[in-house]
């Protein structure tokens, strides 16, 4: 190989976290890999406000009231806009993480039929799919519709 060819594509033995990160281009599949943790560590994370709000909707018509007027006054110290973002973290969260799993699992069902170019199709397929999901949901939780 000549000293041109060596020259022309970059090696990256140690990557620099300051100079390397900010220029390196992740794909779409690794996006969706990243998210996909993200999402299960969101949803972990917040099955407390999970547990409550179920508990809060089924236990009589008075905390269902209460329930509701979580959404639009709050609840002590916390506003209603804030708990609307936190209900919409859980439901993009639970959007992204039901689609991509569902992808994995194709993926490893028909493993022989997976390419690259399949990896990369699907993952932007994943990105669109739980955004819009997570819009159209958004939509109503906001009372757009």
């Amino acid at each position: 190989m000549t000293e041109i060819a060596k020259k022309q594509r970059p090696e990256f033995r140690n990557i620099h976290l300051l100079n390397d990160v900010r220029t390196y281009r992740l794909p779409a599949a690794g996006i969706v890999s990243i998210l996909h943790r993200i999402s299960g560590l969101i949803m972990f994370l917040l099955l407390p406000f999970i547990l409550w709000m179920f508990d809060k909707s089924l236990s009589s018509e008075f905390s269902f009231e209460t329930f509701k007027a979580a959404f639009n006054v709050g609840i002590g110290f916390v506003p209603g806009w804030f708990i609307k973002l936190v209900t919409l973290a859980i439901i993009w969260a639970s959007m992204h993480h039901l689609i991509a799993g569902l992808r994995h699992l194709w993926m490893d069902v028909s493993h022989s039929s997976v390419t690259k170019e399949f990896g990369k199709s699907s993952a932007v397929t994943v990105l669109v799919i739980s955004v819009a999901l997570t819009v159209v949901l958004g939509a109503k939780l906001f009372g757009l519709y």
